[in-house]
């Protein structure tokens, strides 16, 4: 069997919409499989290595991927996506033989709750929530000092808290979130910090001396722009779970996910 993106997607229709698993022919390649995997999903998490299965699996972690082999999986790495929860690696069959697997569970991803009028509310964390997100840290050390300086302004505490968590990826494959602000558009007052493949430019109008207070503003393909009242997490969860903000997501996924780029974790 020739492994291509094709064939991998051959694999997965044969697993079906939900949950499902198969046992490969025994000369395919499982790391070349989990490479292709990672790079469409990004980087994996680890489920099981050498027979030894990470202690902190649990359904939220992907642990429903070893539910078919009953104990005899021998290497699983597993990617959140979308709805669902893929693995691939190696597991012993019902003959005892070690053979190379694609497997697929259910994912549920638990929405955030409405915000009350004052309520103080993390939104890094709610988008934890909303993205299922469990690797570690993206980007731990970022060196904001060096940053700001350069930019001549500090920058929004939740945007940082952002970056340092997820790292450089994109919210369901679509929203890239910048490691550093672009200043492209700072003639018109505004930093950029993230942006979509349909060109669309997500930016603070940076007024004031509180970053903690800019207000997001989207700046289309066409140069118009469209503001919003709230900081970049808010903006992310509501257009990632509102099916009625003007850019939203929730109208094309039931569940959201972080693609990362690179090395970090999913």
């Amino acid at each position: 069997m020739e492994l291509t993106q094709a064939t991998v997607n051959d694999l997965l229709d044969r697993l079906g919409p939900g949950a499902g698993h198969l046992y490969l022919p025994g000369a395919l390649d499982p790391q070349a499989l989990a490479d292709l995997l990672g790079g469409r999903y990004g980087a994996p998490r680890t489920l099981v290595l050498d027979g030894f299965t990470d202690p902190t699996a649990d359904e939220s972690r992907g642990a429903g991927l070893l539910t078919p082999f009953e104990g005899r999986a021998v290497t699983i790495r597993a990617w959140a996506y979308g709805d669902r929860w893929i693995g691939t690696g190696t597991a012993r069959d019902a003959a005892g033989i070690v053979r190379p697997v694609l497997v697929a569970a259910r994912r549920e991803v638990p929405e955030p709750l409405a915000a009350a009028p004052g309520e103080d509310v993390d939104w890094v964390w709610r988008l934890i929530r909303i993205t299922g997100w469990t690797g570690p840290a993206g980007r731990p050390d970022m060196d904001w000092a060096k940053t700001e300086a350069s930019l001549g302004t500090g920058l929004p505490s939740d945007y940082k808290r952002m970056v340092e968590t997820f790292g450089e990826g994109a919210f369901d494959g679509f929203l890239d979130l910048n490691q550093e602000p672009w200043a492209d558009l700072r003639e018109d007052g505004l930093l950029i910090w993230a942006g979509t493949e349909h060109e669309d430019l997500y930016c603070w109008r940076a007024d004031g001396d509180d970053p903690d207070r800019w207000p997001v503003v989207v700046r289309s393909f066409d140069g118009k722009d469209l503001a919003f009242d709230c900081r970049a997490a808010e903006f992310v969860c509501r257009i990632l779970v509102d099916p009625h903000h003007p850019y939203t997501l929730a109208r094309y996924f039931d569940a959201h996910w972080f693609m990362t780029y690179g090395g970090n974790g999913s």
